[in-house]
Protein backbone atom coordinates (compact mmCIF):
# COMPACT_ATOMS: atom_id res chain seq x y z
CA UNK A 1 0.00 0.00 0.00
CA UNK A 2 1.52 3.17 -1.45
CA UNK A 3 0.07 6.27 0.70
CA UNK A 4 1.96 9.25 1.72
CA UNK A 5 0.40 12.29 3.79
CA UNK A 6 -1.58 14.85 2.31
CA UNK A 7 0.37 18.11 2.55
CA UNK A 8 -0.80 19.96 -0.51
CA UNK A 9 -3.55 20.69 -2.82
CA UNK A 10 -1.85 18.35 -5.30
CA UNK A 11 -1.96 15.68 -2.92
CA UNK A 12 -5.83 16.29 -2.24
CA UNK A 13 -6.47 15.66 -5.29
CA UNK A 14 -4.30 12.66 -6.67
CA UNK A 15 -5.77 11.27 -3.08
CA UNK A 16 -9.56 11.62 -4.57
CA UNK A 17 -8.96 10.23 -7.50
CA UNK A 18 -7.51 7.58 -6.18
CA UNK A 19 -10.70 7.55 -3.96
CA UNK A 20 -12.87 7.38 -6.59
CA UNK A 21 -10.79 4.90 -8.57
CA UNK A 22 -10.85 2.51 -5.08
CA UNK A 23 -14.76 3.41 -4.75
CA UNK A 24 -16.74 0.01 -3.54
CA UNK A 25 -13.74 -1.80 -2.67
CA UNK A 26 -14.74 -4.44 -0.69
CA UNK A 27 -14.06 -3.75 3.10
CA UNK A 28 -11.25 -6.28 4.60
CA UNK A 29 -9.28 -6.02 1.56
CA UNK A 30 -6.22 -4.43 0.34
CA UNK A 31 -8.15 -2.11 -1.75
CA UNK A 32 -10.98 -1.37 0.47
CA UNK A 33 -8.49 -1.17 3.33
CA UNK A 34 -6.76 1.41 1.40
CA UNK A 35 -9.72 3.40 0.06
CA UNK A 36 -10.79 3.32 4.19
CA UNK A 37 -7.19 5.15 5.31
CA UNK A 38 -7.32 7.72 1.85
CA UNK A 39 -10.60 8.80 3.15
CA UNK A 40 -9.55 9.10 6.58
CA UNK A 41 -6.49 11.33 5.51
CA UNK A 42 -8.73 13.56 3.12
CA UNK A 43 -11.26 14.20 5.94
CA UNK A 44 -8.06 15.29 8.25
CA UNK A 45 -6.98 17.45 4.86
CA UNK A 46 -10.55 19.45 4.93
CA UNK A 47 -11.36 19.68 8.58
CA UNK A 48 -8.07 21.38 9.09
CA UNK A 49 -8.08 23.60 5.64
CA UNK A 50 -11.82 24.06 4.83
CA UNK A 51 -13.37 23.93 8.64
CA UNK A 52 -17.09 23.90 8.60
CA UNK A 53 -18.11 25.62 11.52
CA UNK A 54 -21.43 23.69 13.26
CA UNK A 55 -24.39 25.82 12.85
CA UNK A 56 -26.12 28.34 15.80
CA UNK A 57 -29.14 26.42 17.58
CA UNK A 58 -31.88 27.75 15.60
CA UNK A 59 -30.35 27.15 12.20
CA UNK A 60 -29.91 23.41 13.44
CA UNK A 61 -33.52 23.38 14.35
CA UNK A 62 -34.87 24.76 11.13
CA UNK A 63 -32.36 22.08 9.01
CA UNK A 64 -33.57 19.12 11.15
CA UNK A 65 -36.94 20.36 10.43
CA UNK A 66 -36.17 20.55 7.06
CA UNK A 67 -34.54 17.48 6.22
CA UNK A 68 -37.18 16.05 8.76
CA UNK A 69 -40.45 17.03 7.25
CA UNK A 70 -40.99 18.43 10.32
CA UNK A 71 -43.22 21.92 10.88
CA UNK A 72 -43.45 25.20 12.97
CA UNK A 73 -46.49 23.14 14.09
CA UNK A 74 -44.45 20.05 15.44
CA UNK A 75 -41.97 22.17 16.73
CA UNK A 76 -44.53 24.06 18.72
CA UNK A 77 -45.84 20.35 20.26
CA UNK A 78 -42.06 19.55 21.39
CA UNK A 79 -41.93 23.08 23.05
CA UNK A 80 -46.02 22.75 24.42
CA UNK A 81 -46.21 25.90 22.99
CA UNK A 82 -46.92 26.67 19.62
CA UNK A 83 -46.33 30.32 20.46
CA UNK A 84 -42.87 29.93 21.36
CA UNK A 85 -42.03 27.68 18.07
CA UNK A 86 -42.91 31.04 16.58
CA UNK A 87 -40.69 33.21 19.16
CA UNK A 88 -38.03 31.02 18.67
CA UNK A 89 -37.85 30.44 14.87
CA UNK A 90 -38.33 34.22 14.60
CA UNK A 91 -35.23 34.67 17.10
CA UNK A 92 -37.73 37.08 19.36
CA UNK A 93 -36.93 34.32 22.33
CA UNK A 94 -33.99 32.48 23.76
CA UNK A 95 -34.32 28.56 24.14
CA UNK A 96 -34.78 28.05 27.52
CA UNK A 97 -32.66 24.97 28.99
CA UNK A 98 -36.13 23.18 29.30
CA UNK A 99 -36.62 23.69 25.55
CA UNK A 100 -33.00 22.34 25.12
CA UNK A 101 -33.71 19.47 26.79
CA UNK A 102 -36.95 18.84 25.46
CA UNK A 103 -36.08 18.93 21.43
CA UNK A 104 -32.69 16.67 22.75
CA UNK A 105 -35.16 14.10 23.94
CA UNK A 106 -37.87 14.02 21.36
CA UNK A 107 -35.82 14.83 18.34
CA UNK A 108 -32.59 13.83 19.45
CA UNK A 109 -30.30 17.21 18.62
CA UNK A 110 -27.19 17.66 20.14
CA UNK A 111 -27.74 19.33 23.31
CA UNK A 112 -24.06 20.72 23.41
CA UNK A 113 -24.75 22.25 19.90
CA UNK A 114 -28.54 23.90 21.11
CA UNK A 115 -26.64 25.77 24.09
CA UNK A 116 -24.25 27.98 22.24
CA UNK A 117 -24.43 31.60 22.23
CA UNK A 118 -26.63 32.96 18.90
CA UNK A 119 -27.83 36.70 18.06
CA UNK A 120 -31.77 37.00 19.04
CA UNK A 121 -33.89 39.63 15.90
CA UNK A 122 -33.56 42.60 18.78
CA UNK A 123 -29.89 42.23 19.43
CA UNK A 124 -28.91 42.23 15.61
CA UNK A 125 -30.93 45.11 14.81
CA UNK A 126 -29.58 47.07 17.85
CA UNK A 127 -26.08 46.21 16.58
CA UNK A 128 -26.93 47.57 13.10
CA UNK A 129 -28.20 50.68 14.80
CA UNK A 130 -25.04 51.17 16.33
CA UNK A 131 -23.04 49.95 13.58
CA UNK A 132 -24.77 53.08 11.37
CA UNK A 133 -24.75 55.21 14.01
CA UNK A 134 -20.76 55.03 13.58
Amino acid sequence: MDIRPIRTLSDYENALREIEHLWGAEIGTPKGDKLDVLVTLVEAYEKVHWPIEAADPIELIKSHMEASGLTQADLGAVLRSPPRASEILSRKRALSMDMVYRLNREWHLPADQLIRPYHLAAEQTSRRSSERDR
